[in-house]
């Protein structure tokens, strides 16, 4: 029987804890949980000491953001299986042994998602996971059941054991072995797609990323960073350049993104019609980023590429232009 650590990483979430961290201490009896800190000031921690001894904390020195902050906590996580779980998380009874088994019966299976349902409207995916993800050609990523902002009832339509690209950071399984045989998450990337990238590494070492039905969780969104956030467009603008250019095949790699940084002066042009300057500017921010750290990203560079990442060559074209609106009529 592998050992599991439920890894909740908090940045004053006191109130999140309250809230959801008792459900995922009644219904993860057969792992440790953990509350990693990224130094709190709204006194979570007090709370965790006081109204959860059974917890183990970890304090880090700093607010890391997601990537640095699993990756402080988790080198003092000794479990088999890693399962790392946001604040706004709701977990359910049984959530867990169904994704422990698909792991024992399938060993090259490095990271696994659960089905991801909206926390308010509970028969509905949420936005962020939903069935497991995929990207495009151009590094756009998108899930079954959400595509950019069009969600889908949750109809049985995805109960299934399907091989996915990337998996949620909302709630993402993990072998330890793995984790850090991949160096752990991107700490530059700070917050935002660092799993897609640490999923698409994966990949180019030939594991498997697996949607796991049977294990369902629910999820507020949103509860960090809002969507509307001009900082949130610049970190989604900014990692997905920096995680292709890491990880694209090398034959591919400066056509596609000349084409990618093209659309993104498209998505530009679109802000500025609608008079969001704020995001306009993050747009522009994130090209800056991405050419100051042009040479350092390149010499991330693994050293194999798989040609076969994308699903679909433009899901914007699909969704946009096409009318494909759910996974499938893409």
């Amino acid at each position: 029987m592998k050992s599991i650590a439920v890894v909740i990483l908090n940045w004053n979430g006191k109130e999140l804890l309250e809230t959801l961290l008792p459900g995922v201490i009644k219904y993860s009896p057969e792992a440790t949980v953990y509350v990693a800190d990224n130094a709190s000031n709204d006194g979570s921690v007090a709370l965790l000491e006081e109204h959860f001894p059974e917890v183990r904390i970890i304090q880090n020195n700093g607010n890391l953001g997601y990537a640095g902050g699993y990756n402080k906590a988790l080198q003092s996580v000794e479990e088999d299986i890693y399962v790392l779980v946001n604040s706004d998380v709701e977990v359910t009874e049984g959530w867990l042994q169904p994704a422990i088994d698909l792991f024992e019966r399938d060993t090259e299976t490095a990271i696994i998602q659960p089905k991801i349902l909206d926390y308010y409207k509970r028969d509905y995916f949420e936005y962020a996971g939903a069935a497991g993800g995929f990207i495009d050609k151009y590094g756009f990523p998108f899930c079954r059941g959400r595509i950019f902002d069009t969600l889908e009832k949750d109809n049985g339509q995805y109960n299934d054991e399907s091989e996915i690209f990337w998996a949620s950071g909302a709630c993402f399984f993990i072998r330890k072995n793995v984790f850090r045989e991949l160096g752990g998450f991107d700490e530059d990337f700070f917050a935002h797609q660092e799993e897609i990238d640490l999923c698409w590494r994966a990949f180019n070492r030939n594991y498997k990323v697996r949607f796991c039905y049977q294990s369902i969780v629910y999820h507020m969104g949103g509860a960090t960073l809002k969507n509307s956030s001009p900082k949130k467009t610049f970190l989604n603008f900014r990692n997905s350049l920096w995680m292709m250019l890491k990880n694209l095949p090398a034959g591919q790699l400066f056509p596609t993104l000349f084409l990618r940084l093209s659309m993104d002066g498209l998505a530009g042009i679109r802000f500025l019609t609608k008079g969001q300057f704020a995001h306009l500017w993050a747009v522009l921010k994130s090209h800056i980023y991405f050419y100051l750290k042009l040479f350092y990203f390149l010499n991330k560079r693994p050293s194999k590429h798989y040609n076969n990442y994308y699903h679909i060559k433009s899901i914007i074209y699909s969704y946009f232009v096409r009318n494909g609106k759910i996974f499938a009529d893409i």
